[in-house]
């Protein structure tokens, strides 16, 4: 019998593809909303390939300064008799949004083809540029938007709707919420006004703002078609998010736009969407993002609880292939399988191993993965959480020291 974390590894990625149908999407793929390969705009994830694969986005990256898009310049409007309440929500909220230019200057590997014949060649450099969207959260200038908008920019610029533009600065950016804070230095801006996402219902009207494909200040509408979309059941499992799902029309370059509601209260931040599907696209819920963003303006980076292990729902067609694939026999007949531990990670120290099906967390009986996650998501770094597993026969209570998740 098998009893080895790091094949465990290698064997909870294929059996992630075995995920039935109530907790996974089927041969889909969620786009992140910036235009630009080079910062994750346009980021792939298959259930069929877990890991992250780069794709080409709508807008082709250019290699140089041009053809740079303007913003179209503000006109203030005040509610008139007769406005709707879209017409409203946007007076209200529209001069809070931004565009969101980011660039890095990268060199180039030398060819190997060209080395042979001419020499050695000297190596070239080529501008990387993306684009996408955010809105100001105080009027000194500090700016919400997506992780990815801005991942490895050297240079970050910041268009407002009147068609000023101003260098930013990242205070912060975490990348398991997806959530970065920019500032710019200038003062008396407008702002939006935060709403209160956890309460939410579907069917509720849903505005977004951003510039999707260049196209700025683009407004569309729509409803709230789900909350607490947890990033397994979409398939971004790398991610720390229950997302807000949405009809309203969003596109590449609305990545870090806001989602808004009726009143012209933000509720979320548009991040992603389904391709090549209507109607499905996803927000990370305002509170979450205005929590993340607080450490990131107080310290610059965020710390979250980690166990290090990789889980999934038990099934007998999972179970029939992590037998297989390990030698193991699960005796469970509910909870929730490990079929990896990590190395060294908090869960791999305090006893846990590959094949161990979590019985209970706590007091609580454990269903489903998301569950675990939520109420390791809820503790503190260093913070004790017990669980019960059950290993062949027996069952075994352990208690984990919950860590910090590694930077990616």
């Amino acid at each position: 019998m098998k009893d080895n974390n790091s094949d465990g590894l290698k064997i909870g990625q294929n059996i992630v593809n075995l995920l039935p149908q109530r907790d996974r999407l089927k041969n889909v793929a969620l786009v992140f909303l910036s235009l630009g390969l080079s910062f994750g705009g346009g980021y792939l994830y298959s259930q069929k390939n877990p890991p992250v694969t780069p794709i080409a986005s709508e807008a082709t990256l250019q290699a140089s300064e041009e053809n740079a898009t303007v913003a179209t310049p503000a006109i203030q409007l005040s509610p008139r008799e007769g406005d709707n309440f879209v017409a409203r929500v946007v007076d209200r909220v529209g001069g809070a949004v931004v565009r969101i230019d980011a660039s890095r200057t990268i060199s180039t590997a030398n060819n190997p083809v060209l080395e042979r014949f001419f020499g050695d060649q000297e190596p070239q450099e080529r501008t990387q540029r993306g684009s996408g969207s955010g809105f100001i959260l105080s009027p000194d200038g500090k700016i919400l938007t997506n992780a990815h908008v801005v991942a490895g920019a050297d240079s970050v610029t910041v268009t407002l709707k009147d068609g000023r533009s101003f260098q930013g600065r990242v205070m912060g950016s975490d990348p398991a919420t997806d959530v970065a804070v920019v500032k710019i230095d200038e003062k008396n801006l407008p702002k939006v006004t935060l709403g209160n996402s956890d309460r939410l219902h579907p069917g509720e009207w849903a505005i977004a703002i951003g510039n999707p494909l260049g196209l700025d200040n683009t407004v569309t509408t729509g409803i709230i078609s789900a909350t607490g979309r947890s990033s397994n059941q979409i398939g971004v499992t790398d991610k720390r998010v229950n997302f807000i799902q949405t009809d309203a029309a969003i596109n590449p370059g609305n990545s870090g736009g806001p989602l808004i509601d009726a009143n012209g209260n933000v509720i979320g931040m548009n991040t992603a969407i389904i391709r090549n599907a209507q109607g499905l696209g996803f927000a990370i819920p305002i509170n979450q993002a205005k929590q993340i963003a607080d450490q990131l303006i107080a310290k610059g980076s965020v710390d979250h609880p980690y166990l290090g292990i990789q889980m999934t729902p038990l099934d007998p067609e999972i179970i029939k292939q992590f037998e297989n694939s390990s030698g193991q026999n699960i005796k469970a007949d509910h909870g929730v399988l490990i079929v990896g531990v990590l190395p060294t990670s908090p869960a791999d120290q305090g006893g846990l191993k590959a094949g161990d099906v979590i019985q209970k967390v706590g007091d609580r009986a454990i269903t489903d993965a998301a569950q675990v996650q939520e109420m390791v998501a809820s503790l503190g770094i260093g913070d004790e959480l017990p669980l019960t597993v059950q290993r062949n026969d027996r069952l075994i209570s352990l208690t984990i020291r919950v860590g910090i998740l590694p930077a990616s």
